[in-house]
């Protein structure tokens, strides 16, 4: 039987051609169906991403081309490199191909370099294994691709090792091994995930060079629509191993006719959204692969669906005149009877019923000029002193009850350090930590456990975070049981925090392996509340999950807050997030608050020239506006806080600073800002701070 040609391959000058793609795993379970037949076509320079939530298929696409998937997986379909098909092929006939003809940029570039070689030999390597260049020649090229992917002074950095470049200076090496042998197609898995906003704009502009100078197709594998948004020419959205609407990016962000698609775009915090208010969260889960429920996958997540739905799987079909193509009944009406807006129901959310002026509500923490350095030393048995790293170096601020207060800034610049300093109550810092007005110098041993009992914290990976072996009533059970709770008194209790959290008083009986990502956060959002707490610390507490359950989990934590009274602490990289749950935010730059402030005012007239380039990075979910949009690029990496640059600390990496006339630049170079009112609680420390309209 004829496979009927696919909707999504509508080129005769494909670079890259994948057609009815399937692959399974055998596993106790039964076989785990991961792709479903996928169709694409792609030509050289033509950027297509592939995006869905974790499990759609994505990655496994990806490695199927490059025939890098386990021994037992079973492929089946056609995947052809300029009309060349590589299912079948050997892996030393693979080997010839990767890495010459098809480039790869993987999610971690740690993992994906090897610690004891330096970039230079690696690079090296991956050049003479597909050319005939001698060892000069190869040097000599490997020095230019580290010159073109932006790493600087790349003579030197060439004999470096992978642990003495940052995480942005590994990816771009990665990219740089990626191009080396000129291919013809980049797949690039997650290239941005793990990286900092500033640093994620750095690599995607490398990213896009790299692009231009081989001329190379690239399929970009990512859950960041924003990122799409900006680098894609065409998008297919996937959905339990499918392609579920596929089209240009603008027809994709725009006239999606797919309620899985509408769900994603409702469901993202922008940046650019001001005001207030919910997120739109895709309810459910997606479905096991392994036990597909018959008809459409996303039925029981879909608000609009009709009964024809459980009967049968839409096929990918055009919609309209236009090239999108979608996989659902009714993707006909979506646009015309069915409304995109609302599709999906926003919770409404209650506002925390406290005093309008911050001031009048109670203190629930204040850091006053906290400081935590850390000796840097030399040798193994006889060490001395050679350094100081000044991780946190005069940090002030106050949270207030009800309130959401947001630390922000890229890795390293002592947002963590400031977390640990205010968990473990010391005793002997530079500084000061009030909690709930008690400095923490002068308390008790007594003293300090019961205020344990009102600073609690949630953990980035919701997973770490709970014990495996232990039942979910146990692990809720544990704080309890440490402060003294009667028996009675706990077992009422772990229901109820269950129900708070959006769980079933049943689930204390599971293991924390039988929970999504989503509802095992909520699992850790309820042990922090288990003990009543007035303050709790949350250190990147969404960063690991889908945009999807993201929004529930953000919403959750807005609703406990109005409803308890909690005061948060939250640490995250996504501006995005932060722009939606924060009161007020304070950004950070090797150990120092650089602006600080209401959080609409940091965000509507951001002040330091930092400030300004973290926002201008944060890419939006809407093309036209990436497209059009300002942005400002830092050079070079932040530096290390054991070697701090004199004057202002940001000088080094300041598009201000570079067009100051010489007595302003002098002033930068030898005067540190103190912080100066901007206007009702909005602060910057920089010599020239003006606002500037980036979002």
């Amino acid at each position: 039987m004829t496979t009927p040609a696919s909707p999504l391959l509508t080129t005769t000058d494909a670079v890259l051609e994948v057609r009815d793609l399937r692959v399974s795993f055998p596993s106790e379970a039964g076989q785990v169906r991961a792709v479903r037949g996928i169709d694409f076509a792609l030509r050289a320079g033509e950027t297509l991403a592939l995006v869905g939530e974790s499990g759609s298929g994505k990655s496994v696409t990806a490695t199927s081309i490059l025939g890098l998937l386990p021994t037992g997986a079973n492929v089946t379909g056609s995947v052809r490199l300029e009309g060349r098909e590589l299912l079948g092929l050997s892996d030393g006939e693979m080997s010839k191909i990767r890495g010459r003809e098809i480039g790869m940029v993987f999610q971690d570039p740690l993992s994906a370099l090897t610690p004891v070689f330096s970039i230079g030999t690696q690079l090296i390597e991956a050049l003479q294994i597909h050319q005939k260049l001698d060892d000069k020649a190869a040097r000599e090229r490997a020095i230019e691709l580290l010159d073109l992917v932006g790493i600087p002074d790349p003579k030197r950095r060439v004999d470096a090792f992978p642990h003495e470049f940052s995480g942005g200076m590994r990816q771009r090496a990665v990219i740089a091994m990626a191009i080396a042998n000129d291919p013809k197609v980049i797949i690039a898995d997650e290239p941005t995930t793990a990286l900092d906003v500033t640093i994620q704009a750095q690599v995607l502009e490398v990213l896009k060079k790299a692009q231009d100078v081989t001329g190379a197709a690239i399929l970009m594998i990512t859950h960041d629509l924003g990122v799409v948004a900006g680098v894609a020419d065409r998008v297919t959205v996937m959905y339990a191993g499918k392609p579920v609407e596929a089209g240009t990016a603008d027809e994709v962000f725009y006239t999606p006719r797919m309620p899985y698609t509408i769900g994603l775009l409702s469901a993202v915090p922008r940046l650019d959204d001001s005001g207030r208010k919910a997120l739109t969260p895709v309810e459910g889960n997606p479905p096991s692969m392994v036990a597909l429920p018959k008809g459409c996958p996303f039925e029981a997540r879909c608000p609009i669906a009709v009964p024809a739905c459980k009967v049968s799987e839409p096929e990918l079909k055009p919609v309209g005149s236009d090239g999108l193509a979608a996989a659902c009944h009714r993707s006909q009406e979506i646009g015309s009877s069915i409304e995109r807006e609302g599709m999906f129901p926003t919770p409404e959310i209650p506002e925390y019923d406290g005093h309008e002026d911050r001031t009048a509500r109670a203190e629930v923490l204040r850091v006053d000029n906290l400081v935590k350095h850390f000796p840097l030393t030399k040798g193994q048995v006889f060490k001395r002193r050679i350094g100081t790293v000044r991780a946190v170096d005069g940090l002030s601020f106050d949270i207030r009850e009800g309130e959401t207060f947001a630390l922000v800034g890229e890795s390293g610049c002592g947002k963590t350090t400031t977390l640990l300093e205010i968990l473990e109550l010391p005793t002997k810092q530079v500084g000061s930590v009030t909690v709930l007005g008690k400095e923490t110098k002068a308390l008790s041993g007594k003293d300090r456990r019961g205020l344990r009992r009102d600073l609690q914290v949630v953990f980035q990976d919701p997973m770490a975070s709970l014990d495996a072996r232990m039942p979910i009533g146990d692990i809720l059970a544990e704080p309890m049981r440490t402060h003294g709770w009667s028996r009675d008194r706990i077992h009422a209790r772990i229901p109820e925090l269950l129900s708070l959290v959006g769980l079933l008083p049943e689930h204390a009986e599971r293991y924390p392996t039988e929970f999504s990502g989503g509802q095992r956060q909520r699992i850790g959002i309820a042990r922090a509340l288990a003990l009543d707490p007035k303050l709790v610390v949350l250190d990147e507490p969404v960063s690991a999950l889908d945009v999807s359950i993201q929004a529930g989990v953000i919403n959750l934590l807005d609703e406990l807050k109005a409803k308890l009274g909690l005061s948060y602490l939250f640490v995250a990289h996504d501006l995005s997030v932060i722009r939606h749950i924060a009161d007020r935010v304070a950004v950070m730059y090797l150990g120092r608050i650089v602006e600080q402030g209401d959080a609409e005012a940091v965000f509507n007239a951001p002040s330091h020239p930092y400030t300004q380039a973290l926002l201008s990075a944060v890419p939006l979910p809407d093309p036209r506006k990436e497209r059009e949009r300002r942005r400002i690029l830092l050079s070079g990496d932040l530096p290390s806080p054991a070697d701090v640059p004199s004057g202002c600390r940001f000088r080094t990496r300041c598009p201000k600073y570079v067009g100051l006339a010489e007595g302003e630049a002098e002033r930068c170079r030898n005067e540190d800002p103190a912080s100066a009112s901007l206007g009702t609680d909005h602060t910057a420390a920089c010599h020239y701070a003006a606002a500037l309209e980036v979002v």
